[in-house]
């Protein structure tokens, strides 16, 4: 695909995303960036939080883990329905019962000031490296398609990404997200169907047929029952449960859109259908994943392959459709790059904008115009952060989504431990103590992934965050008041 075509579809993206923003930040407030004014049609966050929830993350390493994974992933998606309705029924309507902007007040109102900064802190760390290395995959595709052909180096890349999502969001940020994510996810489940019927035809398939090929393709393997690995079904339903209360339930990114919903009744509604989408879209993508294999395979295409194992397996689905897609297949593809890219990240950089600011900046007291200006500073801040992780990730290999979960799992747990604490237990800890907790939590529960792995030939897998959170609560438990307040009656 020529420079020219892939740059006027960028242009014309990028202009519809800025109409969008102009007309959505009219008669703007001071919360408008941070809660959206508490007007949003639930049905529309709901639809567009697919974007913020595949990045183009998934969108290349889903359907290339089934090379070496099979289909083990949708043991996972299971799991994630499970921790959905968890956040439908107990996380949402706590959150609107305590009117909150910033998720994390949670923890302030119901431990004290230092857990409340420790457990956003642990959200910032959390967001800004998971936030960074689904921006990294987007931008690696940008560059191989567009840039490099430029002779454009990759940090300017990254730097025009980051500017493009600053000046569509900068003046109302999540009021107009809302929005722009519902355009966004329409294009990316555009992209999978295009992408799945281009293989169907390539491939001479009938409807019915293709279906038959991915049952029967040895890939489609669903469960895995052996204990000893990291895909074991109990390993992947478990961890998907609680990485997805987690990522969303406990993740101001997602909550943040929830909570721009009119009401809690809507609220709910709006989290259970938005994980239907979610897990037809992420189903979608495993079969994908399948036709991309039988399209190599019967096409002669080989695969970077060590020792019977894919390599680069985030790289195989760009490659097939810049290669042998046709030219609606990858302009389709590339659409669907861009909008998963501005739809994950837009709404990751407002989220760690209003942590920050509500947070550490004390926002919500502040006079007018220094809400201005603390908002502006911590966006920018937000951004170098970004900038700066991408970096730092530039080398990286393999199926990034698989390091994004593992290092979710050690950064995610301590706050699951904090919040399932206070939900579950009247349990109220030596303040002082928190932070060490939280710090501590992760680094046994690497300890004992690693001693089991070696002397057991056992991996926990993604099922590190049930331990870390585990880990978390007994040290809170060690570290309680000896006479602690009851838990308040929310």
């Amino acid at each position: 695909m020529s420079p020219g075509i892939i740059f006027l579809i960028i242009l014309v993206y990028f202009l519809l995303l800025m109409f969008i923003a102009r007309l959505t930040s009219r008669h703007t407030k001071d919360n408008s960036f941070f809660d959206g004014d508490r007007q949003s049609p639930w049905f529309l966050v709901a639809f567009g939080m697919i974007g913020s929830g595949i990045s183009a993350v998934s969108l290349v390493s889903i359907p290339g883990d089934v090379g070496n994974n099979h289909l083990y992933y949708f043991q996972f998606i299971l799991g994630t329905i499970a921790g959905y309705l968890f956040i439908a029924f107990v996380l949402t309507p706590l959150f609107y019962k305590l009117k909150l902007v910033s998720i994390y007040t949670y923890l302030n109102i119901r431990f004290g000031t230092t857990t409340y900064k420790t457990g956003s802190l642990f959200f910032l760390v959390s967001q800004s490296f998971g936030a960074a290395l689904r921006l990294l995959l987007s931008v690696k595709i940008l560059q191989a398609a567009f840039f490099d052909q430029l002779h454009i180096p990759h940090f300017i890349t990254i730097i025009i990404v980051l500017a493009m999502i600053w000046l569509y969001t900068n003046k109302s940020g999540i009021k107009t997200i809302v929005w722009t994510d519902a355009l966004q996810s329409f294009f990316l489940i555009s992209v999978i169907i295009i992408s799945i019927v281009s293989i169907k035809n390539s491939l001479g398939l009938t409807a019915s047929g293709m279906i038959h090929s991915i049952v029967n393709h040895p890939y489609s393997r669903i469960f895995n029952w052996d204990p000893r690995a990291g895909s074991n079904f109990y390993k992947q339903f478990i961890s998907g449960m609680l990485i997805t209360i987690a990522l969303v339930g406990l993740d101001q990114s997602m909550m943040q859109k929830t909570l721009t919903v009119k009401n809690p009744k809507d609220a709910t509604r709006n989290v259970l259908t938005f994980s239907f989408f979610i897990a037809f879209a992420q189903t979608l993508f495993l079969g994908l994943g399948v036709l991309m294999y039988l399209f190599a395979a019967q096409k002669g295409i080989a695969l970077p392959s060590a020792n019977g194992i894919f390599t680069a397996t985030d790289e195989v689905y760009p490659m097939l459709t810049l290669n042998y897609f046709g030219q609606i297949g990858m302009i389709a593809f590339f659409v669907g790059v861009i909008a998963s890219t501005f739809a994950s990240i837009d709404s990751c950089i407002a989220a760690l904008t209003t942590s920050f600011s509500y947070d550490f900046m004390d926002y919500a007291n502040q006079p007018h115009e220094r809400k201005i200006m603390i908002k502006n500073r911590v966006l920018l801040g937000v951004n170098i952060v970004m900038f700066l992780i991408v970096l730092l990730f530039w080398n990286s290999k393999g199926a990034i989504i698989n390091t994004i979960f593992t290092i979710a799992g050690y950064t995610y747990g301590p706050l699951l431990g904090l919040y399932l604490t206070g939900l579950f237990t009247r349990i109220k800890p030596k303040e002082k103590w928190v932070p060490v907790v939280c710090i501590t939590a992760p680094i046994v529960t690497y300890l004992l992934n690693e001693y089991a792995n070696r002397s057991f030939q056992f991996n926990f897998g993604f099922l590190n965050i049930l331990i870390n959170a585990l880990v978390t609560i007994l040290l809170l438990t060690i570290f309680k008041q000896k006479k602690h307040e009851l838990t308040p009656n929310y």
